[in-house]
């Protein structure tokens, strides 16, 4: 029977070898997790800036400059038979007929919470120097949500002017219909209602 010669040598390789195998899993496997966690972190900046580049506002250039020109009110929509009316009054607060005048409402859909724009004109289109014009619109109480005036446009080219606003008309207070309720006594007239013979419980 012979038995293997002992050699420290070769085992303190073999220890070796193994605690680099361990070490090299280590490292690969920290690697990986720093690779998705840049790449998780990529994924949502890049998502972050595309929410922000749709919900940016509008260019500096689009947005008009210098004293308001009209004065809008937005009256609060009022409910009736199932319909929503949503209406107010520009006013020309400048010192130039302002032609063809319209407002735009932005419209918040029930549906899928989404904005929808609305182009409504001003009656009348033409609004001399202190003069106002009414705008409205009707619409199905399931159709929308919120509304918001969104902007003000006149001639030329439909261009949007500076313009004020304020809280118009307030919705009138709904009035209660007093409602008159006849109940039917049993029993012949003059007769209690409660006796030991018809008992009865008293509301």
């Amino acid at each position: 029977m012979f038995n293997d010669p002992f050699h420290p040598e070769e085992a303190i390789n073999q220890q070796h070898d193994s605690t680099r195998r361990k070490l090299l899993a280590v490292v690969c496997a920290v690697a990986v997790t720093a690779i998705v966690l840049v790449g998780y972190g990529y994924i949502r900046t890049y998502h972050a800036q595309r929410i922000l580049a749709n919900a940016s506002p509008p260019p500096v250039e689009s947005i008009p400059k210098g004293p308001a020109l009209a004065h809008v009110t937005v009256d609060e929509p009022t409910l009736e038979r199932g319909m929503t009316t949503v209406g107010g009054v520009v006013k020309n607060i400048s010192s130039q007929q302002l032609s063809n005048v319209s407002v735009t409402l932005e419209f918040r859909r029930r549906k899928d919470g989404k904005a929808e724009q609305q182009v409504l004109p001003v009656s009348p289109g033409q609004l001399q120097p202190q003069e106002e014009g009414a705008y409205a619109a009707k619409f199905p109480v399931e159709d929308f949500a919120s509304v918001r005036l969104a902007g003000v446009q006149v001639d030329p080219q439909s261009s949007v002017i500076v313009y004020s606003s304020a809280q118009g008309k307030r919705r009138r207070p709904e009035r209660l219909q007093p409602q008159v309720v006849v109940v039917k006594r049993s029993g012949k007239p003059g007769e209690f209602l409660n006796t030991p013979e018809n008992p009865g419980r008293v509301p």
